[in-house]
């Protein structure tokens, strides 16, 4: 649940700057699990965020995180953009 929650918030963020009607998927994708995720653990933020936007292939990282900033998991990802 945690790899599916970044890869959507990292692929959301490489779709941001891609113009209307282009494609994209996700090639390669790691994610680092930091620390457990408990019942008690609270609400959680997933941040994505592209490190590079090419024509044909694109980057980017996230983060799961805490409301105090703790670090939960953090991942990157290569998208292959399918252009209009």
């Amino acid at each position: 649940m945690i790899a599916t929650l970044l890869d959507s918030a990292m692929s959301c963020a490489v779709h941001t700057l891609l113009p209307a009607g282009s494609g994209y998927t996700t090639v390669e994708m790691k994610v680092n699990f930091v620390r457990p995720i408990l019942a008690d653990t609270g609400p959680l933020r997933c941040v994505g965020t592209v490190v590079h936007g090419g024509r044909r292939i694109a980057t980017a990282e996230g983060k799961l995180v805490d409301a105090d900033g703790k670090l939960y998991a953090h991942g990157t990802t290569t998208c292959l953009i399918f252009p209009v």
